[in-house]
């Protein structure tokens, strides 16, 4: 009876979510039902659960989660105060005289507002809403098209400093400075392979993505200009702010206070701050955030009463039947991730999955920096699988009716097929992440030494 209790709980949980219950509620619900029968069946005493006001004075006490919402604040003030579409404009004179010219600018945009807002659905709408239209009306073909704007979005998974980094670093527990450090390189090449693959269709099939050319014949001075005053502004703000985190200049909270300090400052003075944009940011930061943090409070009380349980001893048994030590846990793991992402989200993945296998990872001695930028990579293809995936739900709602569902699924694939690329490429070279001399490191070894924690994150 008392063995089957921790499995029992997790396949009740399971049953919960896809029978479409909330996951923050699912998770509450699941662990108070079981939290009861532990307590009745002597497995754990009502003082046990008043660790959960701990977890809870914790979670409110977290820097790093404070970081959330000025952050959040900060890519919906740029998206409401009509920034992000300026810088879209001026790249569009720039590059439009390319073949692919607006698929380029769409992902260098992608990659600017993924970096602010952090969020991905948030993203992929901005972008949808942006460039999809102009796109279309420029004869792009609609799998390249909706493929780009919905790449460019999932970017918000991984490039510095994201919320969904943040969620990782509080779940597996790791440095959040340290996660940043490591992301940048990852998201710095998964942004070149997008733009390589647009260059290769590009040249093999140019009628794919016309030049945007028509009568704008202004001078290239001119156009450069134009970029500069347009996106140079919102681009320094971030760059500076990530320059500040990840050398240790801001803690996150305070790179995330200046950036919203700074873009406020840029909306009032081109006067594009009006009361209305400034109150649909907040109310979108304040919904967005109030999710996240019933889905941590859940998650807690979730993880207390599993552990209570012995269920982390119960995973641990299921893992022992792996051969090949580190290799063979991370290449089942990250398989796993990639098909459970095609019925659960990032969050229900982030905050029931990760912090399971994560006693496991450690007692093998992987390095949990890699790991989590690793598996940060991995989830961004759940925002990518058809039929399923968030970011295709979310460009399919800013995609006109003429746009077949199926041409949206295809034209995912290829992006989706680059980002399990860098999955392998990941794996193959945790240097990447890492930045440990090749020569002093074992070629076969995953459990690179770093330096410990920040005592700031």
């Amino acid at each position: 009876m008392t063995e089957i209790l921790a499995p029992a709980m997790f396949l009740c949980l399971v049953m919960a979510l896809f029978a479409g219950f909330p996951v923050a509620f699912s998770l509450a619900a699941v662990a108070g039902v079981f939290g009861a029968i532990g307590v009745t069946t002597g497995h754990f005493n009502v003082t046990f659960l008043n660790n959960m006001l701990f977890r809870i004075q914790g979670t409110f006490n977290n820097d790093n989660l404070l970081a959330l919402p000025l952050l959040i604040f900060m890519g919906m003030l740029l998206e409401r105060t009509g920034i992000a579409e300026d810088m879209f404009v001026a790249l569009n004179r720039l590059f439009g005289r390319l073949s692919g010219g607006l698929a380029y600018t769409t992902i260098v945009v992608g990659a600017a507002l993924s970096a602010i807002t952090g969020f991905v659905s948030a993203s992929v709408v901005a972008i949808g809403l942006i460039s999809l239209p102009v796109m279309l009306r420029a004869k792009y073909d609609p799998k390249l098209a909706t493929g780009v704007v919905a790449a460019a979005g999932t970017l918000a998974q991984v490039i510095p400093p994201s919320l969904v980094l943040i969620i990782l670093a509080e779940q597996l527990e790791v440095s959040l400075l340290e996660i940043y450090r490591g992301a940048l390189l990852p998201a710095a090449l998964l942004v070149a392979l997008y733009l390589s693959y647009i260059f290769l269709v590009t040249r093999l099939s140019p009628e794919r993505a016309p030049s945007t050319l028509g009568g704008d014949v202004a001078p290239q001075s001119q156009l450069v200009l134009e970029v500069i005053r347009a996106a140079g502004p919102p681009l320094g703000i971030v760059s500076a702010v990530l320059a500040a985190i990840c050398f240790g200049i801001a803690t996150p909270t305070e790179g995330g206070a200046i950036g919203v300090v700074a873009i406020l400052l840029l909306g009032l003075a081109g006067r594009k701050l009006t009361g209305r944009n400034l109150r649909q940011a907040m109310d979108v930061t304040g919904i967005l955030c109030s999710g996240i943090i019933f889905l941590l409070l859940g998650a807690s009380f979730f993880m207390l009463v599993f552990r209570g349980l012995e269920g982390h001893l119960w995973i641990e048994s299921l893992f022992k039947f792996l051969p090949a030590g580190q290799v063979g846990f991370i290449v089942f793991v990250n398989v796993a991730i990639f098909f459970l992402a095609f019925f659960l989200d990032f969050f229900e993945i982030a905050f029931i999955v990760l912090p399971l296998i994560a006693p496991i990872a450690r007692q093998l001695g992987i390095d949990m920096v890699w790991f989590t930028v690793l598996l940060a990579v991995n989830l961004q293809t759940s925002f990518m699988h058809p039929p399923f995936g968030i970011a295709l739900y979310n460009l399919r709602s800013v995609t006109p009716s003429s746009v077949p569902t199926s041409q949206i699924y295809w034209g995912a694939v290829p992006f989706l097929v680059l980002q399990i690329l860098m999955v392998g490429l990941l794996i193959a070279v945790p240097q990447i992440v890492t930045r440990a001399p090749a020569s002093t490191a074992d070629p076969g070894a995953i459990n690179i030494e770093l330096p410990p924690p920040s005592a700031d994150n």
